[in-house]
């Protein structure tokens, strides 16, 4: 079921199937790369947020602007990668949560919001262009999401199902049960971060407990489990980023960015390294512009409080 906001969306918002086709595979797995400027090792490593942003979520497209979404009452704040300044881009409103954000190619931001809902917003003027009510308010989590072919993706902590969104254009949101090899553990998050697999045919999802990667068929939603090497498991396995046949698992409360090789068909999952970096403090999810990482520190261990300090941290890829 979805909701429309008052606001009528934008031209943008109303894209034929014919446009989005060519962005299917390049937005939507997450492998489109910004070319590196030549001053960009001079650019800031560190960029401030609001106190009490509760920050979980961040998006960078293809220019250097990074949008990190709010928790505390799902606000957008739209920061210059190049310069470190920033500022509020959508206010939010009570009852309102910005939690996994992904940018498209048309200027549209796809936001997980948490309690059943998902948001697209414009991300020039940020204003809330649509709404769309995915589940019911209790019961499920919202978490994260992705761009493949004429979807957006969004994973759900709470449930075994996926939910596609339509891209740009009218059409009927589709809950995609999770079947196959897919565990689901009763009374902890679940499906969290999610990101195209190397082939554009499948999606690969990270189980925060016990911490496993799946590729799911977007067609049936049957999920395969993806053999590890050199690691146990993805324990607090979070936001996902893919370069290629690299996927990096952002593992929150770890501290810690661990690095896999995928096989062609991302079946199995290589550890080739780890990122660690004394400035992590809870990093959730990731964003990639140039040859950096970009993160935000949700500070779960923290007080999460209104005088709470936040920022988002860059790491060298």
């Amino acid at each position: 079921m979805t909701r429309t906001h008052p606001h009528h969306p934008s031209r943008r918002a109303l894209l034929g199937s014919a446009a989005l086709a060519g962005l299917a595979v390049a937005a939507g797995a997450g492998t489109a790369s910004a070319a590196p400027s030549a001053g960009e090792s001079t650019w800031p490593t560190e960029f401030p947020l609001p106190d009490g942003w509760l920050p979980e979520g961040i998006a960078i497209g293809g220019k250097p602007f990074a949008y990190m979404g709010s928790r505390a009452n799902g606000a957008i704040y739209r920061t210059d990668l190049r310069t470190g300044a920033g500022g509020v881009l959508y206010a939010g409103a009570t009852g309102q949560v910005a939690v996994g954000l992904k940018l498209d190619r048309d200027g549209l931001l796809y936001v997980a919001g948490s309690t059943g809902v998902a948001r697209v917003h414009d991300s020039r003027t940020g204003e809330l262009l649509k709404t769309h009510q995915l589940t019911e308010a209790t019961g499920h989590f919202i978490n994260d999401v992705t761009l493949l072919g004429d979807r957006a993706w969004f994973t759900d902590s709470r449930a075994a199902s996926l939910y596609g969104v339509p891209r740009g254009r009218d059409g009927e949101v589709r809950a995609l049960p999770l079947t196959g090899d897919w565990v689901q553990t009763p009374d902890v998050n679940n499906a969290n971060g999610i990101v195209a697999a190397p082939d554009g045919r499948g999606l690969i999802v990270v189980s925060s407990t016990p911490g496993k990667l799946y590729n799911v068929s977007p067609k049936t939603g049957h999920a395969t489990e993806i053999t590890l090497s050199g690691a146990a498991d993805v324990a607090n396995g979070d936001g996902l980023w893919r370069i290629g046949r690299t996927l990096y698992v952002v593992q929150n409360r770890l501290n810690l960015i661990s690095v896999f090789d995928l096989d062609a068909r991302a079946t199995t999952a290589t550890l080739r390294r780890t990122i660690t970096d004394p400035r992590f403090d809870v990093p959730t999810t990731a964003a990639r512009f140039g040859n950096r990482l970009y993160l935000v520190n949700a500070r779960f261990t923290s007080p999460q409080t209104p005088e709470t300090t936040f920022n988002a941290v860059a790491v060298s890829i």
